[in-house]
C-alpha cells in the first residue's frame, strides 16, 4: 500500500511539472477538453483499489470544481460571444439607423430645395403674369386710343363727307333750278313761236291718247308680267333721269313707229304705253313738269300737278 502512494505522489509530481512546462495554450486546450474525456483518462488510469474513500470522493470534488470551473468560463466564452454578436446588431442597427436619418435628413434639404425652386418659379411666373397683364393693358389702352383716333377721323370724314354732299346738292339744286328756268324761258319761247295750226294739231295728236276712264284702262308693269323693254344702265339713268330730272313734252323730238310716238331725251327714246288720265288738262304736255323715275317694277311716267298717276312707259335703242 505503501508503494501505491509513493507512485501516486510521484506520478501527481510529474503532472505538476508537465503542467508548469506546457504553455499557456496547451494548458488552455487541456482546461477545454470536455469532461467525457477526462473521465476516460481517469477511467484509463491503473484502478486504486487501496486508495482511501475520503481521497476518492475528495479527487471527485475537485474534478467536478475543475468542470465547473470550465462550464463557467465556456459559459463565460458563449456569453461573450453572444454580447459581442449583440453588440455588432446593435452597431449594425445604429448604422442603419444613421442611414435611414441621413436619407431622410437629404430628403428633407431636398424638399426644401424644391420648394424653394418651386417658389421662385411661381414668383418668376407670378412677375411673368403681371407684365403679359400690364402688356395687354397697355395695348388694350393703345387700342383703344387708336379706334378713338380712328373714330374721330372717320367722323371728321362723315362730316366732311356731308358737307361736301350739302355742297354738291346745292350746287346741283342751283344748276337744276338755272336749268329749269332755262328751259321755262325755252318753253315760253318755243310756244310763243308756234303758231295756231301748230298747237291746234298737237293737241289734236294728243287727244288721241287720252283715256276715257283712267282708273280701268290702265295697267302697272307687275300686271302687264313685268317690264321686258330696254334697261338704262344705272348710271346714266340717274344723271338724266328721276324726280331731279325734269322736262316738258312740246320741246321734246317726236318720231312715229306704227303709229305710236316716241320721244327723245336724255339720249334715249321711248314711248306711253298707257294712256293719259282724261282728268289732266288739255295741255298738260305744255304747262305741267313731268319725269321719267324707274318704280322697281319697270319705268313710269310721272306728272308733278298730279304726283299719284304714273304712266307705264316703254324705252327703245332706236
Amino acid at each position: 500500500m505503501l508503494k501505491s502512494v509513493r507512485v501516486l505522489v510521484s506520478t501527481s509530481a510529474v503532472f505538476l511539472l508537465l503542467g508548469w512546462a506546457v504553455p499557456p495554450d496547451s494548458r488552455q486546450d487541456q482546461q477545454d477538453k470536455p469532461k467525457s474525456e477526462e473521465k476516460r483518462q481517469e477511467q484509463g488510469k491503473p484502478a486504486r483499489q487501496d486508495q482511501p474513500q475520503a481521497n476518492r470522493q475528495q479527487d471527485q470534488q475537485q474534478n467536478d470544481k475543475r468542470q465547473q470551473g470550465r462550464d463557467r468560463q465556456d459559459q463565460q466564452r458563449e456569453q461573450g460571444r453572444q454580447q459581442q454578436g449583440r453588440h455588432q446588431q446593435d452597431n449594425s442597427a445604429n448604422q442603419r439607423q444613421q442611414a435611414r436619418d441621413q436619407q431622410d435628413q437629404q430628403r428633407q434639404q431636398q424638399q426644401r430645395r424644391d420648394n424653394a425652386t418651386r417658389q421662385d418659379q411661381q414668383q418668376a411666373r407670378g412677375r411673368q403674369d403681371q407684365q403679359q397683364r400690364e402688356r395687354q393693358q397697355r395695348d388694350s389702352s393703345a387700342r383703344q386710343q387708336e379706334q378713338q383716333t380712328q373714330q374721330q377721323d372717320q367722323q371728321r370724314q362723315q362730316h366732311d363727307q356731308r358737307d361736301n354732299s350739302a355742297r354738291q346738292q346745292s350746287q346741283a339744286r342751283g344748276q337744276q333750278d338755272q336749268q329749269h328756268q332755262q328751259r321755262q324761258q325755252q318753253d315760253r319761247g318755243s310756244a310763243q313761236g308756234r303758231s295756231p295750226d301748230q298747237e291746234r294739231r298737237q293737241q289734236v295728236a294728243w287727244q288721241g291718247d287720252r283715256a276715257h276712264s283712267w282708273q280701268s284702262e290702265h295697267r302697272t308693269w307687275q300686271q302687264r308680267g313685268g317690264y321686258s323693254g330696254y334697261r338704262v344702265p344705272e348710271e346714266r339713268f340717274r344723271g338724266y333721269y328721276g324726280q331731279d330730272h325734269e322736262f316738258r313734252f312740246y320741246s321734246l323730238p317726236v318720231m312715229y313707229v306704227g303709229g305710236h310716238r316716241r320721244f327723245q331725251y336724255g339720249g334715249y327714246w321711248f314711248g306711253l304705253v298707257d294712256p293719259w288720265p282724261e282728268y289732266w288738262s288739255n295741255d298738260w304736255y305744255d304747262s305741267d313738269d313731268v319725269y321719267v323715275d324707274d318704280n322697281g317694277d319697270g319705268y313710269y311716267l310721272y306728272n308733278r300737278r298730279y304726283p299719284r298717276d304714273r304712266i307705264a312707259i316703254s324705252f327703245y335703242v332706236n
